[in-house]
């Protein structure tokens, strides 16, 4: 019965609330007043002579001031703690009006004790209804879905780790979703262990285990959008032994952007298991470039290439073309930068050209170039997929290696200050094609800066796997979990170095503005990461249990499937030991071998030739007598394509 009373307060009309409230006030008005009497008197309060004026007074005097003050356009179900001090004002202004009016009105034989009597009263009566009717209505209000048409369903038990602003904060903000509700916190400070903020007690990650137990905790809410990704690391390895499903806050650039809210939570980064903190970035070096120039990327609207723009067009240039192959992905890279610019106070000064084309037709890249006067290039175009190319060498050949040549011919033709290539670890001693294009690509910006006769100034920029680039392992495994598994893994002792896409992106810029000529710049990817290891975390972190023969009633089980064609088990950043620090801490130069350009020109017009003819043996044979350390894996009977082409042909 008192659920149906509820239900139907809540689905009445906005204007017949007020009324209700208002017709609550007008009564708590004069019942204040007839309590201050009573209790002045000490017995009940029987009304004399012309003191009925003074009853009809005070709603009058207290309803216009309430009405002004904003208690009826609050929405009592939501209304916080901190409303109480509009209360306090309202009732207070209304306590000296009538006082005012008590005291003009000359009527006799009304003690001054109760005014403050009355003041009391009003404030307890207006602010008591209001916190009831926030209790009363709240349950039911979150039973019934937040509104209309929605289907109740039971709310999940959730610990906030983290007690400070930003965890009261979220569970004041999760008390109103429909889908957690906060039972406890957990906070390092031991200061703080068993005591309590907004009824909800603050215990040791100690206790973790019987909070799950006793309340069936599901997730546990990581409110500590300031820390340093080092820290959050410790705390998610700390979490990973409950396999309990860890969520976490934006953080607070986010949202102080306006981008999320305090209550939007989202899944743990896979940068944060890293435990990488970021290093500041040398505004000199970002903006030396960039700043004020015309900037051309190359496959822009891939992983890393729409990255660049993204910080690119943050940095001032004159113009930035998004020179891409993909007319989806380009489409998609203008439409996200138009909005983050019209965003930006001074986003409607930079010039956006969305250019389609592929790197490999030199005659429109350079026409692009020489239109749009550009000064700086970044390369990030490739075919990098490992197996993919593995299988379609050609193609890579194409892309890769004379994509980069076109490029790198028309940006000297053009006038280009500019030139940096996006490289990869996988150069380093390939063991499969891709690895070695990218490694000629290298070459061929080398022996042309040591040519002497470029205007332009090439730099390399090479870097490990990015975390969430198209290949990557990370949404696979993400993918996986979701599916209920297996989860892939190649093989267990396979290692990888991982970088997020905007530190790499963000330490490219700053790498190219320090290139000279010819540098090879290596940057610091920190430590290496099993990629076992790393599917196990990812298993855990989503509240699920590893499926193997010490646990065969587990979620998830990881599979091992085999190194595929050309894939190593580590991957290197170097080549020889000839490294040198430079002015930011996580960027390296290289000095490596250099073939002289016109070796290395009749090697491109023999590789020219044989990658037209599909001659794969020629091909391999002069990848091998350039690349230094390209051992093949895959042999080129092997090769998948070739072997359907046989079955073509009979």
């Amino acid at each position: 019965m008192r659920s149906n009373t509820r239900t139907w307060f809540i689905q009445l009309s906005r204007k017949i609330k007020a009324f209700i409230l208002i017709s609550a006030d007008i009564f708590f008005a004069m019942l204040a007043l007839w309590t201050a009497l009573s209790l002045r008197w000490g017995e009940l309060y029987v009304l004399k002579n012309d003191e009925w004026i003074l009853f009809a007074a005070a709603p009058l005097i207290a309803v216009p001031i309430f009405i002004k003050l904003g208690l009826y356009r609050a929405i009592t179900r939501y209304i916080e703690v901190r409303a109480l001090w509009t209360i306090i004002q309202a009732t207070t202004l209304y306590a000296l009006v009538f006082a005012f009016v008590l005291y003009e009105s000359g009527i006799k034989g009304i003690p001054r004790t109760v005014l403050p009597l009355n003041w009391l009263n009003m404030m307890v009566l207006v602010g008591g209804s209001r916190f009831f009717a926030r209790w009363w209505l709240g349950e039911i209000y979150l039973n019934l879905g937040g509104g209309r048409g929605v289907k109740s369903h039971s709310k999940k038990n959730v610990v906030i780790y983290g007690a400070g602003s930003a965890g009261v904060q979220l569970a004041s903000a999760l008390g109103y979703g429909r889908e957690f509700k906060p039972v406890a916190f957990i906070d390092d400070d031991e200061r703080l262990h068993k005591q309590k903020v907004n009824g909800l007690r603050i215990y040791p990650l100690d206790s973790l285990r019987y909070l799950i137990a006793r309340y069936q905790v599901s997730d546990v809410l990581l409110a500590m959008p300031s820390v340093n990704r080092s820290r959050k690391s410790e705390i998610i390895h700390a979490l990973e032994s409950f396999a309990i499903h860890v969520m976490s806050m934006p953080g607070l650039s986010d949202i102080a952007q306006g981008k999320v809210t305090v209550d939007t939570l989202q899944e743990v980064e896979i940068s944060d298991l890293l435990g990488r903190d970021t290093v500041a970035p040398n505004q000199s070096l970002l903006m030396g470039n960039v700043s004020g120039k015309v900037v051309l990327v190359t496959g822009a609207g891939g992983s890393i290439g729409s990255e660049l723009c993204r910080q690119i067009s943050r940095l001032q240039p004159k113009a930035l073309i998004l020179f891409e192959i993909s007319e989806f992905l380009l489409y998609a890279i203008e439409k996200e930068l138009q909005h983050l610019l019209e965003k930006s106070p001074d986003g409607n000064q930079l010039k956006l050209v969305p250019v389609l084309g592929s790197v490999t037709d030199a005659m429109r890249f350079e026409k692009v170039c020489k239109t749009f006067r550009v000064q700086t290039i970044y390369h990030a175009a490739a075919y990098k997929h490992v197996p993919m190319v593995e299988r379609n060498p050609g193609e890579a050949i194409w892309n890769n290696i004379f994509g980069t040549l076109r490029t790198t011919q028309a940006a000297i033709n053009s006038g280009v200050e500019t030139f940096v290539l996006i490289s990869t670890d996988k150069a380093v001693r390939p063991t499969n094609t891709m690895g070695a294009t990218k490694r000629f690509a290298e070459l061929i910006l080398q022996a042309l800066s040591a040519n002497n006769n470029s205007p332009t100034r090439f730099t390399m920029v090479r870097f490990g796997n990015v975390l969430g680039s198209s290949g990557s392992v990370v949404p696979l495994f993400k993918e996986q979990i979701a599916r209920g598994g297996p989860v892939t893994v190649t093989d267990e002792r396979i290692i990888r170095y991982f970088m997020t896409i905007p530190e790499a992106s963000q330490l490219v810029i700053q790498a190219g503005a320090m290139g000279k000529g010819g540098d090879v710049f290596v940057l610091d990817m920190g430590e290496p990461v099993r990629i076992v290891d790393l599917a196990k975390r990812m298993i855990h972190l989503s509240g699920l249990e590893i499926k193997d023969k010490d646990h065969p009633a587990g979620d998830i089980e990881i599979s091992f499937t085999g190194l595929r064609p050309g894939e190593k088990l580590y991957e290197e950043l170097l080549i020889g030991d000839n490294v040198s620090k430079t002015e930011h801490l996580q960027i390296m130069r290289a000095e490596e071998h250099v073939i002289p350009w016109l070796e290395l020109n009749k090697m491109l017009a023999r590789l020219e030739m044989a990658t037209k003819n599909d001659e794969f043996e020629i091909i391999r044979q002069i990848l091998t007598e350039a690349v230094s350390g390209f051992v093949p894996q895959c042999k080129i009977e092997d090769l998948l394509w070739i072997e359907e082409r046989r079955l073509v042909n009979g």
